[in-house]
């Protein structure tokens, strides 16, 4: 037995179903810098380009959250 074989039926990733929650998380991450770009776009099921467009959608309709000095 070869123990570098690499089983590629592990390596598929499940495509996850984008759903307004996972949305919301996903934005809520990245507003408070707990999440990066490309791991918000994974955890919603969207490309990267699609999560900016929905981030910067997030941006125009939600207050800061800091006190400008």
């Amino acid at each position: 037995m070869n123990p570098y074989k690499i089983n590629k039926a592990l390596l598929y990733e499940h495509p996850v179903k984008t759903t307004p929650e996972n949305v919301k998380e996903a934005n809520e991450g990245l507003f408070n810098c707990t999440m990066t770009l490309p791991a918000a776009a994974k955890h919603c099921g969207m490309t990267k380009k699609e999560m900016k467009l929905t981030f910067f959608e997030f941006l125009k309709y939600n207050p800061v959250t800091y006190k400008p000095e």
